[in-house]
């Protein structure tokens, strides 16, 4: 066979290879975060280079340390407005986690606590009630909303960018563990975004129904 008839026998295959590689690199990626190009990148947060993430500290200079971390040990401060606190265990207070793809939160509440209505819009989050009864709610991008009340060793799930809040309607204190795939999943919380924030009372006033007077009274309670 010719060379110019090989090359023309083969064209179907060159063309259905090159059209498959060029698909895949059209696809979009699934993972919250970046996946990990070495064994670990634990993050050097003083860096002053900017980037979708943190440098890596040099290997030199990582310890045992920069692996382990008890900030979720201790209970929360619940003296705030909602009488709940979030101690976030991400790659801002847990350097070791950088570009890992995963963060833990410890959340607690007093009695009548809420985590207000927020979102996450990096991660999908998953928790386990360690003490306590707690409702846990969330609405879907259609107005569906679920909900269900939970106590000590039921879990939860949240997925990705959907808004959802806690609340705590037992008597007593409630203690939860979450997680999130991604090491810094963000967090939207809808009442401080919208009330502590420079929006224009035009934009809430018409968005609401409501008068500049009501706006004014919500405002005022998010001004610290």
């Amino acid at each position: 066979m010719s060379a110019m008839g090989s090359f023309l026998s083969s064209l179907p295959l060159h063309l259905l290879c090159c059209l498959t590689v060029f698909w895949l690199l059209l696809l979009p990626s699934h993972s919250a975060d970046p996946d990990p190009l070495q064994d670990f990148c634990v993050a050097n947060l003083s860096a002053s280079i900017s980037v979708n993430g943190f440098p890596c500290k040099p290997v030199s200079a990582v310890t045992s340390d920069d692996f382990f971390f008890d900030g979720l040990t201790k209970e929360g401060n619940t003296t705030n407005i909602f009488t709940s606190t979030v101690t976030p265990g991400n790659v801002l207070t847990f350097p070791g986690l950088n570009t890992l793809g995963l963060s833990m939160n410890r959340v607690d509440f007093a009695p009548g606590g809420i985590n207000p209505p927020h979102l996450h819009p990096r991660a999908t989050e998953t928790g386990v009630v360690i003490e306590g009864k707690l409702l846990v709610g969330f609405v879907t991008s259609n107005n569906v909303f679920y909900s269900k009340v939970l106590t000590a060793g039921q879990m939860f799930v949240i997925p990705r960018g959907l808004v959802h809040f806690q609340l705590n309607v037992g008597e007593g204190k409630v203690h939860t563990v979450t997680a999130f795939n991604s090491h810094l999943p963000g967090a939207v919380v809808v009442p401080i975004n919208l009330f502590a924030s420079s929006i224009p009372n035009e934009v809430l006033t018409k968005t609401f129904q409501v008068d500049a007077d009501v706006i004014n009274t919500i405002r005022s309670k998010f001004s610290s």
